[in-house]
């Protein structure tokens, strides 16, 4: 009588399971209150957890872990609707901004900003970038000071004798002073033309008789050490021209339509 009873329960857990089974449709994972969880979102939901995985570390995602995530989720949806969270102005507000943000991504993935670059393009800026590039850099250091007339008067001792080094260690304004005004090795692009041309001018070992003038002060420049650096490959920075084509694009879309739009500022 017991072994009856308990196949009797074992049956009756197996057709309430076939039951809800066969109340879903093909197309439809999981029911919560009457709303159906579709195997699309499913898919989407699944496809989104595994891109949230760190790189590198991608275990396999249980599919009853996805499913009750989804399950989970639909349950709060229900609960906020139930308590007119969407009615909420706080929430409207904020999706109001999430739909505008939206919008502006779809325009732009629409927009020419979007149109894909060819190595064509990334070669021209290449050679374009290349062709203007100075191959040369330089090892040297320098003495930043306020004024003119005191650069002079350090150049005056410098030529009597006095040692670069120590000078710039006690004289020199700028943060490289207290290391004897050591610049180390610099490529004309990293400096601001004044210093770059000032310095190109220069015999190894030597310094500015002159005083030059920046925006940061007037230098006395020594230089220690040229050599011509080896340009990277076409190959090596391609991928770092990219989105630079791609922000110039944006900004040349956003100008073509502030262009035609009316603009009033207060």
């Amino acid at each position: 009588m017991k072994k009856l009873t308990l196949s009797a329960a074992s049956l009756l857990l197996v057709t309430l399971f076939t039951s809800t089974a066969f109340a879903l449709d093909k197309n439809t994972v999981a029911s919560v209150n009457g709303k159906n969880i579709s195997q699309k979102q499913y898919e989407e939901h699944l496809k989104l957890l595994s891109s949230q995985a760190p790189q590198g570390k991608q275990a396999p995602i249980n599919r009853q872990a996805v499913l009750n995530d989804l399950i989970n989720k639909e349950i709060l949806l229900q609960e906020a609707k139930k308590k007119k969270l969407d009615k909420d102005n706080q929430v409207k507000v904020q999706l109001e901004k999430i739909k505008n943000n939206l919008m502006v991504q779809v325009l732009l993935s629409k927009s020419p900003a979007a149109k894909a670059i060819t190595d064509k393009e990334l070669q021209e800026v290449y050679d374009q970038q290349i062709g203007k590039a100075d191959p040369t850099e330089y090892k040297a250091r320098h003495i930043l000071v306020k004024d003119e007339a005191k650069a002079k008067e350090l150049i005056a001792k410098l030529n009597d004798g006095a040692d670069f080094e120590e000078t710039a260690k006690n004289e020199s304004t700028g943060p490289s002073g207290k290391n004897g005004g050591d610049l180390g090795w610099f490529s004309s692009a990293q400096m601001v033309p004044a210093f770059t041309e000032a310095t190109a001018k220069l015999m190894k070992g030597t310094h500015s008789q002159e005083p030059v003038k920046t925006r940061f002060g007037f230098h006395i420049i020594k230089l220690e050490d040229s050599r011509i650096r080896e340009l990277p490959k076409f190959e090596e920075v391609k991928e770092q021209i990219r989105p630079v084509i791609q922000n110039q694009r944006l900004q040349e879309y956003v100008m073509q339509l502030r262009s035609k739009a009316k603009i009033e500022v207060k």
